[in-house]
């Protein structure tokens, strides 16, 4: 192969395909479309679990358990990645673990769990706690308080209660 051969046969600006204008042209009367069926009509869309006829896969599998569309959204963060981030005496929250990178950006709740080591005292402001990382965090010298969760069964029934004494 020569320099000159490498572009060779490639069209930059090639004319595009005129389809349905005559038998000579070799896409006439049926557009490339084939004879019969679904796909030779206009406006044809296949929706995406058709599989030609057959019963869907979403409607062959049984169904089975619940899921609750209210649960908290929990996420496990340990002492030993907080003791690494986080300098000696640092309050340490939900925000705080969210920007640093060490919690999902998308949960309702942060839980402290105890595997780890603890070298630095911190304050620790979060909603749920193991019992080993409360030891560790209080024998380093450090604090922990819990807070309500923003989201928890308790405030749900008492925004349905008001919402229904409105109506």
């Amino acid at each position: 192969m020569n320099l000159h051969d490498v572009n060779e046969g490639i069209q930059t600006n090639r004319k595009r395909k005129r389809i349905g204008r005559g038998l000579g042209s070799g896409w006439g009367k049926t557009s490339g479309r084939g004879s019969n069926g679904h796909k030779s009509r206009s406006g044809y869309s296949m929706h995406p679990s058709f599989q030609g006829g057959q019963l869907e896969m979403f409607r062959r599998i049984p169904k089975r358990g619940f899921h609750n569309k209210f649960a908290s959204d929990i996420f496990a963060v340990n002492v030993g990645d907080i003791d690494a981030q986080f300098e000696a005496g640092a309050e340490v929250t939900h925000e705080k673990l969210k920007a640093c990178g060490l919690a999902k950006v998308v949960c309702d709740e942060v839980k402290i769990l105890g595997d780890g080591e603890v070298t630095k005292p911190f304050k620790l402001i979060v909603t749920r706690i193991s019992a080993s990382a409360r030891q560790k965090i209080e024998a380093a010298g450090g604090s922990v308080q819990i807070i309500l969760a923003k989201r928890t069964p308790d405030d749900r029934v008492a925004a349905l209660k008001e919402a229904a004494e409105k109506k």
